[in-house]
């Protein structure tokens, strides 16, 4: 069990950052020109009420930028830096990881290990959870060589097979899958098939694995992007750390949310039980408590006992949308850890399994331009969709939805 890395001097916490870095503007990749709605040096996109079924996935490119060295971005000497609100109750490791893309797990265990690394002047482990404000210590870095690529076993064809399956947009820099529910997007206790270890297959000419710059819950189906080089890496955790990338998100809930359309601000704290882990709803300044803020919005309803909502995270807590749809009083269908209204019948037809897909992502793409993917519902929602009588294709007012 991970341990909590008490602060020595406490500090208050600041306002969580509002301002995001803006993008440059969208132009197709086939073909030049201004990108619908879209202004020179504007933001991305805002999610408009697109028929979404019908309109495919698009990334937007324009001229090259220059690629900078990854290895040019890691520390050459020892440096300091301070935690974040975003980075609030994130493990050491995982710091190491969405700071500088491109690090081994094998060299991050070893400047932890070695007591290279430092928390307010303390020794840490790699599963010690870092606070808002601490100073962390970060000694030299570099990246190890990569894996020579061999040739691909039977098995491994049939893994690169699975992932070309899922792949609904990919260029020379980035790939977004669609994600199936059940499959997790990185290893845990007894997990043997997972996102990252598929990703051994893609190994290009250089060795260079994809790598991971965000993740969505095992049961969450949907959008899940992926950087192929250390350059998108670099620049994709960025856009997510700055609160640049977009995200959309449906779920199928019990009653009708009020009002309709709304925005749920709270502080979530990490809950540890015997056999489970669970975000709870906490006060300001309690130990571990990151802010968490969600927009959501009714699509549509069927009668008064099943609503499909459109749900917009700003802020990416762990299981943030799980825990905000519970404690307004509308836990998701099919959630095991949140659902807890008592003596509540799943309707005829409708599959035991949690209903919340990851929609659309829009996101900077690292060389110019904006990335746009869309996932469709996955089979027991669609499923849920077909017998409730929902439309997919229908006006999602979530785009009114301020973008903080």
């Amino acid at each position: 069990m991970s341990r909590r890395i008490k602060r020595t001097d406490p500090k208050p916490r600041s306002r969580d950052e509002r301002k995001e870095a803006r993008p440059h503007q969208a132009r197709s990749a086939k073909k030049a020109g201004p990108r619908p709605g879209g202004k020179p040096g504007g933001k991305p996109p805002r999610f408009v009420g697109e028929r979404a079924e019908r309109r495919p996935p698009k990334a937007v490119q324009e001229r090259p930028a220059p690629e900078k060295s990854v290895e040019a971005l890691l520390p050459t000497k020892v440096q300091t830096v301070t935690v974040t609100a975003d980075e609030n109750n994130m493990r050491v490791d995982r710091f190491l990881e969405a700071r500088f893309p491109g690090l081994s797990f094998s060299h991050i265990q070893r400047v932890v290990r070695k007591g290279e690394l430092r928390v307010d002047g303390k020794r840490v482990d790699s599963k010690d959870r870092l606070e808002e404000g601490q100073s962390v210590r970060i000694p030299p870095l570099k990246i190890d060589a990569p894996k020579a690529a061999g040739p691909l076993s039977d098995a491994a064809q049939k893994t690169l097979k699975a992932l070309k399956e899922m792949t609904i947009w990919e260029d020379d820099d980035v790939l977004v899958l669609n994600k199936p529910a059940g499959l997790a997007v990185q290893g845990g206790s007894g997990m043997t098939r997972h996102i990252d270890q598929m990703l051994e297959v893609m190994r290009d000419a250089k060795g260079q694995k994809p790598r991971l710059v965000h993740r969505i819950d095992r049961e969450t189906s949907g959008c899940l992007l992926i950087a192929k080089t250390r350059f998108a890496a670099s620049h994709l955790t960025g856009a997510f750390r700055s609160r640049s990338a977009r995200k959309v998100y449906w779920a199928l809930v019990p009653g009708l949310p009020k009002p309709k359309q709304g925005r749920i601000s709270t502080f979530l704290a990490k809950e540890e039980g015997e056999d489970d882990t669970i975000m709870r709803i906490a006060q300001h300044g309690d130990e571990g408590a990151s802010h968490a803020v969600t927009y959501y919005a009714v699509v549509e309803t069927a009668g008064n006992k099943l609503t499909w909502v459109s749900l917009k995270p700003v802020t990416g807590r762990t299981h943030q949308l799980r825990a905000h749809m519970a404690h307004i009083g509308h836990p998701i269908v099919g959630d095991p850890k949140y659902f807890n209204i008592e003596n509540w019948q799943l309707p005829g037809g409708l599959q035991n399994r949690l209903h919340l897909l990851a929609r659309r992502i829009v996101i900077p793409h690292p060389r110019g331009g904006v990335i746009d993917a869309t996932a469709p519902l996955p089979p027991h929602m669609q499923q849920s969709w077909n017998l409730l009588g929902l439309d997919a294709t229908r006006f999602d007012p979530i785009e009114n939805a301020p973008e903080e």
